[in-house]
């Protein structure tokens, strides 16, 4: 990729700046290039997409086919600010955009969208190819460090420092989560020190801690829990229920149905210091079945033998009730039939926000107009995770950063314009 000259302290002049080379910055330089506008994009890392990638792996994520108004709905409480982006901008849009660049996409059972091969390389590539066909200059290895005295961006090169004087910039740098792959929220200082309000980045989908024993931690850390009912009452009092997949961690737990549900979970532990939940462990049967099985007979055979051929709890499933049940509980069928199916457990701390998946926080919108521009830095527009909203895996997260690239390069060329 193209690199910039170091130029001293003469700052180089550009007419559209974008720090972040993300699915957000990505977005807004299409936007931009394909209006004729000539785009820098600046990016610390030694190529574009790092974070796009990894997700990827297991299968890209790209969007997900539920009705529109479901999915706005997903963004909580900022599903009025979100949703404006997503009316110009929604799954369907995603998937003639992926389809405009060769690749196709499909449904999956859970109503999740994917690129027909799973794959997030070919379409990055494609897309890559595209922005620089239409004259996008890519600078990496420009670590951005904020603004000099004069206003003017400055960038931690190999060659040393550079400054560039851009007449309208995008911030689209990430959260905190991630950070070997260039999200490391070190933008909040920059911004709060030119009064930008920025609330404080939290992890999101996230798994969280729980207080193992060690033996449990030792011998079940990796199990996954399948088809387990986690319930809770959120911090408004309104009971939550959902049914999937969790993973036991050495450190708590994690996995989908932990990170769908990380926000309120999270909000509980911030306003009470911790979350209880129950799971139930055997959500395909009715109580009155658990207690039967339960109390069945089980002659000479261990407690352990009989939950196994009774009811199928072994492994991770019979090792959380040894870890919550005493030895006298243990003994009473009634108490094991009842904790099978209500499992009490106390969530400590969310994981460290550099090991989540997504963050929450970031820059307030009240700090921003209905185009991303900050209010304290006219001609500074912000888009992407770095702003103040969050949403559960299965291709929201990425569909409203795109969306919100959009929104922010629309403002962009509108100032130019008039400008």
């Amino acid at each position: 990729m193209q690199q910039s000259p170091p130029d001293g302290c003469r700052p180089v002049p550009v007419r559209a700046a974008i720090i972040g080379g993300g699915p957000a910055g990505l977005m807004a330089a299409e936007q931009l290039s394909a209006a004729g506008i000539t785009v820098d994009l600046y990016d610390g890392k030694a190529s574009v997409g790092r974070k796009f990638l990894l997700a990827g792996k297991g299968g890209l994520n790209l969007t997900h086919s539920e009705p529109h108004a479901q999915f706005v709905q997903r963004y909580r409480e900022r599903s009025d600010q979100v949703g404006r982006w997503l009316a110009d901008w929604s799954a369907d849009s995603l998937r003639e955009w992926a389809a405009g660049l060769g690749v196709d996409t499909f449904i999956g059972s859970s109503g999740r969208v994917f690129p027909t091969d799973m794959k997030a390389a070919p379409l990055l590539r494609a897309w890559l190819t595209r922005l620089r066909a239409r004259g996008v200059r890519f600078h990496m290895h420009h670590r951005w460090t904020g603004w000099d005295d004069e206003g003017c961006l400055r960038f931690a090169t190999p060659h040393g420092e550079t400054a560039i004087s851009a007449e309208v910039t995008l911030l689209a740098l990430g959260g905190a989560s991630w950070p070997q792959l260039g999200s490391d929220g070190k933008w909040v200082e920059h911004l709060q020190s030119r009064g930008v309000p920025v609330s404080a980045l939290r992890a999101a989908n996230c798994g969280f801690d729980v207080a193992w024993s060690r033996h449990f931690a030792e011998r079940h850390a990796g199990a996954p829990l399948k088809n387990v009912r986690i319930a809770f009452r959120d911090v408004a009092g309104h009971a939550v229920e959902r049914t999937g997949e969790c993973l036991v961690s050495a450190n708590g737990l994690e996995g989908s149905l932990i990170y769908a549900l990380s926000a309120p979970l999270r909000e509980l532990i911030e306003r009470k210091g911790h979350a209880d939940i129950s799971l139930d462990l055997l959500p395909a049967h009715d109580p009155a079945k658990v207690m039967a099985e339960a109390a069945h007979p089980r002659g000479a055979r261990s407690l352990s033998s009989h939950l196994a051929g009774r009811l199928g709890v072994s492994g991770a499933r019979a090792g959380l009730l040894y870890e919550v049940l005493d030895k006298a509980a243990m003994a009473d069928p009634t108490r094991i039939a009842a904790t099978l199916k209500a499992l009490p457990l106390r969530l400590l701390a969310t994981r460290p926000v550099a090991e989540a998946i997504s963050t929450a926080g970031g820059v307030r919108f009240d700090a921003l107009d209905e185009h991303l521009m900050l209010n304290a830095l006219p001609g500074v527009f912000c888009a992407g995770e770095m702003v103040d909203w969050e949403a559960p895996t299965g291709g929201y997260l990425l569909t409203a950063a795109m969306a919100g690239g959009r929104v922010a390069a629309a403002g962009m060329l509108a100032r130019l314009q008039a400008e």
